[in-house]
């Protein structure tokens, strides 16, 4: 199984490590395309402040994020799992886990970015401030862009396995599977017989799930087969065919 996760908008900024190798991450067929985003972002960074964080969307507080996008290159870098912080990461908890379950980590998750396409946990790589929906001068709409770059490799990368995608919708448009394998989840808080989607748990107990799925060392081979470990596991799922693969709502009532 492969599980795909979304970055977090707020990310940890390493105070030493070795600089951004390039070489050393996984799928290395998108390091041109890495270094091209690169170029684009270092460039349009290294000039106007003001202008560059108007692109990037930053506001009046966060204009020391155009000087972390500025030195991207040579500003210390850390494990991927270290850079990325929030609800999800910190419900995921993936520095605590079992030695087996970090390795089940290591070969099993992928991390979707807007500034490298996709990264595994243990890469390395710098902090930065780059959301999917930016239009980047050099290189256009990030979502298109990676859009060209990631479908022949994540197919490649995918093969015959089951694929978990949790990206949120922004990172979905980065590349979208087509095999019947591919499951997805939404979570439902229901309460007094109503159900809704709330953003904040619904990430938080995404991260659980994947915790689970690495400790306990599930390897489903189809979305009906996730379905049924995850209520081995203690979850309430309901499963919905879709076009490309299945929708799993699980249910909670206690967030």
């Amino acid at each position: 199984m492969l599980i795909l996760l979304p970055p977090s908008e707020g990310k940890a900024l390493p105070a030493r490590g070795k600089p951004l190798d390039l070489d050393s991450l996984c799928l290395p067929q998108l390091n041109p395309a890495r270094e091209q985003i690169l170029s684009a972002l270092v460039e349009l960074c290294s000039g106007d402040p003001v202008d560059a964080a108007q692109v990037l969307g930053l506001g009046g507080t966060q204009q020391q994020l155009v000087e972390v996008n500025a030195s991207v290159v040579t500003a210390p870098s850390a494990r991927a799992d270290q850079i990325y912080t929030g609800v999800l990461y910190d419900a995921l908890d993936l520095a605590s886990l079992s030695t087996s379950a970090k390795g089940r980590a290591a070969r099993s998750l992928l991390i979707a970015s807007s500034l490298f396409g996709m990264v595994r946990p243990t890469d390395r790589i710098p902090s930065y401030r780059l959301s999917g929906g930016t239009v980047l001068p050099g290189v256009g709409g990030v979502a298109a862009y990676w859009r060209k770059h990631l479908d022949e490799v994540m197919n490649e990368r995918v093969g015959n396995r089951l694929l978990l995608d949790l990206r949120s919708s922004v990172y979905v448009g980065f590349w979208k599977p087509t095999g019947a394998k591919t499951a997805s989840i939404r979570v439902l808080h229901e309460t007094n017989g109503q159900r809704k989607v709330v953003s904040h748990f619904n990430k938080a107990t995404k991260g659980r799930i994947v915790r689970s799925l690495l400790t306990e060392g599930v390897s489903p081979r189809n979305p009906l087969a996730l379905a049924d470990n995850l209520r081995d596991l203690g979850w309430f799922v309901e499963t919905t065919q879709q076009a490309h693969g299945h929708q799993l709502d699980v249910i909670v009532d206690d967030i």
